[in-house]
């Protein structure tokens, strides 16, 4: 049995040693008074009754949670207008001049002069090169010499037969004589006839020996140095003239626009078509449509279509690629919306509408055509509507927003990643094309709402 020893001076039951003591049953324990002053009891006590309402006020007590107020998040927002838009048919076309003729010489002879410049614009007519013509003229000189010599033969056989004529109405001279003669006559008249065709093509060959150009264009480089012998027969030519005023464009379209085309054109409507560089961006020349294919290329499901530029400044060069923009037709008075303002997610195209309240709210949208960086609004906002066009990147249905000027916010991408309403975040959403980059033809075709 343990005893407690409390009779002594400074000790406290509250304060025992416990230690074994031996028995025959095995160790036994005894608890020693620890000595202490009487009121070190009443410390330790208050003290755990003051830990054990801490411990129970600050893990097991309700605490009211602080209010966590969201920042606004800044955008930049546009009020949505109407205006007009057009219809626009895009295509990669290819620059082609109206006439490419490669000069030629119709002779054979020594090339004994070039008058021209390599690069240089020339007229029509205006002189190129020039061909000995030497042997050429004395071809012309001996046509003339045998033409004089027959029509001597002629004249001769013309007088006897006039006297044959007269002695045969007087039974003076054989029948046989004077057809014989008469014959002769027309002989001498085909030989005349000869000579004179021998002297219009040695005349020919002389009016070929100086070269002039075909067409008013653009001269390439010189294909044969002067000194040369050059031959009808050659395959290179001499040099190569474009036209290039005006030039014309050859572009295609998919099979599926041509009916609409093919209208426009046979109702008398003249079809602007603008040629702007590889890049899109820059235009380069303004034309129209004249015409377009008679088939559908059946490997590629597209229509080939011409239009022709005046190319005042030659800013078109030939076998250039440019890309082709053609205005179909124009939608008058239509609700437009900027294209970067369009979010595309599980409901379709959307955009965040600016409250009153300065919140934003989700608005499902339908649209049409784009044209730039504008985009149609068939359904889903008004006139007057504001839309937020930049950081719509961390915004959701509801979120406080402050309205900052354009430029001062960074441009959000159009995925809307985090900012899609919830449960609406798309994969991999990607911007509708604008209309303004395409190859092998594209409309700007309306975005599924």
């Amino acid at each position: 049995m343990a005893s407690v020893n409390d009779s002594g001076p400074g000790y406290a039951s509250a304060s025992e040693a416990v230690g074994p003591i031996s028995s025959p049953g095995g160790p036994r324990w005894s608890v020693t008074a620890v000595p202490g002053p009487p009121w070190l009891r009443w410390v330790v006590g208050v003290a755990l009754v003051v830990l054990l309402a801490w411990l129970v006020w600050r893990f097991l007590w309700p605490h009211p949670q602080p209010k966590h107020v969201v920042p606004a998040l800044p955008v930049a927002v546009a009020e949505i207008a109407t205006g007009d838009m057009q219809v626009v048919l895009q295509g990669l076309g290819t620059v082609t001049p109206v006439a490419t003729i490669t000069v030629q010489s119709q002779i054979s002879g020594q090339l004994v002069g070039v008058g021209f410049k390599e690069g240089q614009v020339v007229r029509k007519g205006q002189f190129l090169d020039q061909i000995d013509d030497r042997p050429y003229r004395a071809a012309l000189a001996q046509a003339e010499g045998a033409l004089t010599h027959d029509l001597g033969l002629l004249n001769q056989a013309q007088s006897d037969l006039a006297r044959y004529l007269v002695l045969d109405r007087q039974n003076s001279i054989a029948k046989q004589t004077v057809t014989d003669q008469q014959f002769l006559v027309a002989q001498d008249q085909g030989t005349v006839m000869e000579d004179r065709a021998n002297i219009q093509t040695a005349r020919l060959n002389i009016a070929y020996c100086h070269i002039v150009s075909p067409v008013t264009g653009r001269v390439g480089l010189r294909l044969v140095d002067a000194g040369n012998y050059v031959s009808s027969g050659a395959a290179t030519g001499l040099v190569v003239v474009t036209q290039l005023q005006p030039i014309t464009m050859i572009f295609v379209l998919p099979e599926n626009d041509i009916p609409e085309v093919s209208a426009q054109l046979s109702g008398g409507a003249s079809l602007a078509v603008e040629a702007y560089d590889q890049s899109n961006e820059k235009l380069i020349a303004p034309g129209a449509l004249t015409t377009l294919d008679n088939t559908v290329d059946t490997t590629t499901g597209t229509v080939k279509l011409r239009a022709i530029f005046p190319n005042a400044d030659f800013a078109l060069f030939p076998n250039e690629f440019v890309n082709a923009r053609m205005v179909l037709r124009t939608l008058a008075n239509v609700l437009e919306v900027p294209v970067r303002a369009v979010q595309y997610g599980a409901p379709g195209s959307f955009v965040y509408v600016l409250q009153p309240n300065q919140t934003v709210s989700v608005r499902v949208i339908k649209t049409g055509v784009t044209e730039g960086d504008m985009m149609q609004v068939l359904s889903g906002l008004s006139p007057g509507d504001k839309v937020v066009v930049d950081g719509v990147s961390l915004l959701r249905q509801g979120a406080k927003v402050r309205v900052t000027p354009e430029q001062a916010v960074p441009s959000a991408g159009v995925n809307p990643g985090p900012g899609a309403p919830p449960g609406e975040q798309p994969q991999n959403a990607a911007p509708v094309p604008n209309g303004q980059k395409g190859h092998g033809g594209h409309r700007s075709q309306p975005a599924q709402g």
